[in-house]
């Protein structure tokens, strides 16, 4: 994806605007913030600016230095939901490349990532986790049916879902093709 593509330029303006605004939240100078993260001070107007395609390296160093979370970097400044990011975070030279931050939960211990296949017709059902846990569902071939409660949510090939996972909650294929999707359970 080109630098100048409508997604990519979206997620620069909001890491120039996340960068500036968590920058003087935390009351340092752009020379203050450079020394801490390690990141020049020129590449740090640069990002301000919006004008700088930055590595994920260098925006886990101004994020660390910063004392946020990676994604409050580039998220959307007036989202609604903090926990859906789905922003493009990396956009490679060759058409096509790219990744998306999706979603963040906040992890007591650990979080387990999981790969399903469930066949048409088959399904999964799952008691209810301890207080606190959480689940994202990404799918990637098919479509899956997740039930929270007697509720379905049909979740498509390309699209992510969150939810609390202290309720009754189950997998189901109700389609005609396999259904293939990773799950990370957040602790």
């Amino acid at each position: 994806m080109h630098k100048d593509s409508t997604p990519r330029a979206s997620v620069l303006q909001h890491v120039s605007q996340n960068v500036r605004r968590l920058r003087h939240a935390a009351d340092m100078s752009q020379t203050a913030l450079a020394e801490k993260s390690g990141v020049s001070r020129r590449m740090l107007v640069a990002i301000e600016a919006g004008e700088k395609n930055v590595s994920l390296t260098t925006l886990d160093r101004v994020a660390e230095a910063l004392d946020v979370a990676f994604s409050d970097l580039i998220q959307a400044p007036d989202a609604r939901d903090p926990s859906r990011i789905n922003e493009v975070a990396w956009a490679g030279t060759i058409p096509g490349s790219k990744a998306v931050l999706l979603s963040k939960a906040t992890a007591t211990r650990e979080v387990e990532q999981w790969e399903w296949c469930l066949q048409p017709g088959e399904i999964y059902p799952s008691q209810p986790d301890a207080e606190g846990w959480s689940e994202q569902i990404f799918v990637f071939e098919g479509c899956l049916t997740l039930m929270l409660g007697d509720t379905p949510h049909e979740i498509a090939a390309g699209e992510f879902y969150m939810f609390p996972s202290n309720q009754p909650h189950a997998y189901r294929n109700d389609g005609v093709v396999a259904t293939r999707f990773v799950r990370n359970v957040v602790i």
